[in-house]
């Protein structure tokens, strides 16, 4: 059995952050598409986007630090 390492888990949660956030950006689409929506509901799913994008943000630059030449 193999050691999962760091990096290798920073990158399993980054894809699945990845993976939330297209489905929320569907899934908000959607919901504009079909008509009358849940303004409440419209909200939540937007800030948790947004609260994705800031997590997806840091741990991009963990895996990816700026390297100033």
């Amino acid at each position: 059995m193999s050691d999962i390492t760091d990096q290798e888990l920073a990158q399993n949660r980054l894809d699945s952050l990845l993976s939330e956030h297209r489905d929320l950006d569907d899934v908000i689409g959607r919901l504009g598409e079909d008509g009358p929506m849940d303004q409440l509901q419209m909200q939540r799913l937007k800030k948790r986007k947004l609260l994705l994008k800031d997590e997806i943000i840091k741990l991009k630059a963990l895996l990816l630090p700026d390297i100033i030449a």
